[in-house]
Formats: C-alpha cells, structure tokens, sequence
C-alpha cells in the first residue's frame, strides 16, 4: 500500500505526459528454471535449437548442462560458441550460417550480452536475409524473428527483455545498434543459479552495468511512469544488493535480487532509452575493446556530475537507493552522489580513469563523433554537443 501511495505522490510531483508500453514477452523466473528449457522450446514449436554461447562457459560445463537437459527430452541440438566480447559483423555471418545449414528452428541465447546480441542477429539474418549492417538504426526489421529463448549468465546486460542488438563493425571501428521491438526473446528464463559462479570482477562490473540501465533511464528524457516504476525497483533490488554479491556470489539472496533488478533495469531502459554513459560507452570498446560494464563505470561519475545541472530531484532518490547509509540522506546536494558512485566502483574494484584500461587521448575526436552518433546523446537529460563529449572523454582520462 505504501508502495502504492509513493507511485501516486510521484506522479503529482510531475507532469503527466503520454507515453506506451507492453511488455510482450514470458519471463520464467526462480532457483532451478532452467530444466523448464525443454517446455519452453515445445511451446515455441521447435524440433531442434542452436545454442549461441561462449568457450568460457563451456569450459565451466555450462553449455553441456544445457544441452544434456534439451536432448534427454529428444530436442536435437547445434552449437555456435565462437562468441567475444564485442561481437563483430563477422561472428554473426558465421553463425547465421550454422544456424541455417542445421536446419534449427530456434535459439537459444546463453551467457551474457554477447552471445544475446549475435543471437538476435542472426534471428533477423536467419529470416530475412543479407548483412546485419543493413538493420542498423531504428524499426528497419521488417517482421518477426526467429524465435530467441534468452538465459542470462550475468546479471547485468537486461539483454533478455530489450529490444536492442550491438554489432561492432571492425571495417569501421564502431559499434552499430539495431533496435526493433521484433528482436525482444520470445522468452526470458532467470535462473539465478547460472550467476552464482561468476568470478568477481565479472559480477561488479556487470552489476554496476545493470545499475547504470536503470540510472539512465530514471534520468533520460525518455522516462515515463512505467519505466520509472521499472528502474526504481531496479536500483532497490541492485544498490542494496551488489556490494553483498559480488563479496559472496553464492548468496542466493542477493543473487536473486541482482538477477531480477537486471530484467527490471533492462524493461526500463527499453522503453526510456539511456544517456550519454551508454553513447560514450561504445566507442571506447569499439577502439580500445574495453568491457563494456567498466567503460560504462569509469564514465559514469564524469557524467553524473555533468548532467547535475539538469537534475531536478532524481539524484537524492538514486542516491538513497546506493548508499550503505539505511537513513534517508538529509541536506543532500548532487556532489554527493558523485562521491558515492566514486567509492562505489571503488569498492568494487572498477578503475577510476580511461588510461588504466589504455583508452589514449588521440582517439578521443573520432571517439566523440562516434558517440554524437546514438540516439542516447539525445535522450540525455542535459543537452550535450560534439565538443561536451569531447570535454568529457578528456576529464575520465
């Protein structure tokens, strides 16, 4: 109830404005859901899967384990494991053409956001032919995909419940997006089991990740009661959980909550879109291949206090939900939250300028031409030109 009234106090502290939503997708969340794959797969119709993964869980026998539970229900299965981090136009021409000389009907996307987005472009190469360069921008898939059953490895990239497929064009060093609707999974499975083994640097960065999904959509210009409710939620269930998680990945507690704050953060920033943590973000991997959950750390106190002068109240809220401090803050000025997401990613080990993770000033023009190129620059709350992210890229260094 007191929920509730919270959702009724905010939505008379602001202006009402138009906005839609659906979620149209199945989740399947809960300790153990993964034997559930089978049910799943028969309800999509599919006689036979390919699994898009990674070598790494294979070798942790993540994959056999999935594999083992489709085929002792007589569901054949294929195998494309040859995914990287920041996935590459070439990795998804090689396994659109696994998945069409197999003769699969369906996919199943394991591990983090990766494996997610080559398996959603191959879904749309699979059915409607050609380059994935050719897709890129907004609403350019012309229907539906091959149907996708995403199960996240990581709590961190909401990959599972978003619309959206990053590519990296090597011919071009960038990052290119597809966002359509018709890429979201036609099914979600969380099982939290799947994230209570990954090593440490791997859950702070991908939870400090999930954090910031929900944090730019709560601030984005895109932000609607919806997601609002999405990415409050999201920040609770990740700012109180993440430090306790990544100390003890086997907390079952906190990995529930880390696993559902991500699907949270992810239905927010689907419909909200994000900001310019996200849009800077993706030219630093594109030139430098850092991870993505650490680019989008490192940037993210430069440009919290950039966007301060836009802030109108959200920053106390977020505030709240990261500090150790149970107390709601009193006196509370923007300052302070940069200072908290400082000690934040310190205490997780995340590095504090773009130089240690060899990021190197020169590139820094083509960097920001890059990044004015997202549709999260415009999403931002404060407005942000050329030379703003240029400024900004040099202040992280």
């Amino acid at each position: 109830m007191a929920d509730i009234l919270q959702i009724i106090k905010n939505l008379e502290d602001e202006k009402m404005k138009d906005y839609t939503f659906k979620v149209p997708q199945d989740i399947v969340f809960g300790v153990g859901t993964l034997k559930r794959l089978p049910e799943l797969l028969e309800k999509s119709g599919s006689k036979k899967m390919m699994v898009v993964s990674d070598r790494g869980l294979e070798k942790l026998g993540v994959v056999q384990k999935v594999l083992d539970i489709v085929e002792a229900e007589g569901i054949e299965t294929v195998s494309f494991l040859d995914i990287l981090p920041n996935p590459t136009v070439d990795m998804v021409d090689a396994a659109t053409k696994v998945y069409k000389e197999s003769g699969a009907t369906s996919i199943v996307a394991l591990g983090g956001g990766s494996p997610m987005d080559v398996a959603k472009a191959v879904g749309v190469l699979a059915r409607y032919g050609g380059s994935i360069t050719e897709y890129e921008g907004a609403h350019l898939v012309p229907g539906p995909i091959e149907p996708i059953i995403a199960i996240p490895t990581t709590a961190g990239t909401g990959s599972e419940v978003t619309a959206f497929s990053v590519i990296t064009d090597t011919s071009r060093n960038y990052k290119l997006t597809v966002f359509s609707y018709e890429l979201l999974p036609k099914y979600a499975l969380l099982d939290p089991e799947m994230i209570m083994s990954v090593p440490p640097m791997v859950a702070a960065s991908c939870g400090i990740d999930a954090l910031i999904h929900a944090w730019e959509a709560y601030t984005s210009l895109g932000a609607s009661p919806f997601s609002d409710a999405m990415a409050e939620k999201a920040m609770e269930l990740i700012g109180g959980n993440i430090r306790r998680f990544v100390a003890n990945r086997k907390d079952e507690e906190a990995a529930c909550a880390m696993m559902s704050g991500s699907m949270f953060a992810g239905i927010a920033f689907a419909w909200a879109r994000l900001g310019n943590v996200h849009a800077m973000s993706h030219p630093v991997s594109a030139f430098f291949g850092v991870q993505h959950g650490v680019a989008n750390s490192i940037l993210l106190p430069v440009i919290v206090e950039y966007n301060a002068l836009a802030d109108h109240g959200r920053y106390e809220k977020i505030y709240n939900y990261i500090s150790e401090d149970k107390e709601p803050v009193k006196d509370f000025k923007p300052e302070m939250l940069v200072a908290e997401i400082k000690k934040l990613n310190a205490s997780l080990g995340i590095p504090k300028t773009l130089s240690e993770v060899g990021v190197t000033e020169d590139k820094i023009p083509q960097m920001a031409a890059d990044a004015m190129k997202s549709g999260n620059i415009a999403a931002n709350p404060r407005q942000t030109t050329l030379k703003d992210v240029e400024m900004l890229y040099r202040k992280a260094l």
